[in-house]
């Protein structure tokens, strides 16, 4: 498993998929050309290339460079580092067909192609701190397992300007990524003090 601080920046579900079981970090999906009307996810896109930095991977083909170059816009005054798929021909094995244009996707390279992308292009393993944020302190802040903990979520990722529709997980993540503690502490007691 390579722990990165970078988050990395994907097409789909299953290139995220793909990826989860290589790097340890955060992992977000465009959903495809989606990220061109989702307000919330172009935010979040930004915040995360201006604290720890995006690594921007998509698929070699024409879609797949129309949305790098949308993720690079949107993170313009942020950190990026570009990773280029290889033009491999194949189809991913769930699909029945290739694509239009015949080259396999982030989500149909081999592990090992993966890990070298990210030698080659100068993603190094390093040393991870400590999350602050996991499941057990947000059940303890009253963000899950409670009857408001949805609504307090949602109130928390409004007030420290991350998408709102995230799960707790990706709360956690996404907080431990962009926030340090004291952030999500005042952010808490703001959300906590509405009620």
């Amino acid at each position: 498993m390579i722990h990165i601080k970078e988050a990395i920046i994907v097409e789909g579900k299953y290139d995220k998929i793909k990826l989860e079981s290589i790097v340890d970090t955060v992992i977000v999906t465009t959903d495809g050309f989606g990220v061109f009307r989702d307000e919330n996810k172009k935010r979040y896109i930004k915040k995360l290339a201006e604290t720890v930095g995006i690594i921007i991977l998509t698929d070699s083909d024409s879609a797949g460079r129309i949305i790098r170059n949308k993720v690079r816009e949107l993170s313009a005054d942020g950190r990026v580092i570009n990773i280029y798929s290889p033009r491999l021909p194949g189809k991913e094995k769930r699909k029945n067909s290739p694509s239009r244009e015949g080259f396999l996707g982030v989500e149909g390279l081999d592990d090992a192609i993966l890990r070298e992308l990210f030698s080659r292009y100068g993603v190094q393993a390093e040393q991870k701190k400590a999350p602050f944020l996991d499941g057990a302190r947000l059940y303890r802040d009253g963000l899950l397992g409670g009857d408001n903990s949805s609504r307090l979520r949602k109130e928390l990722l409004k007030e420290l300007s991350l998408p709102e529709n995230l799960t707790a997980k990706a709360l956690a993540d996404a907080v431990n990524s962009t926030a340090d503690e004291q952030d999500y502490i005042a952010a808490l007691k703001a959300v906590t003090k509405k009620d």
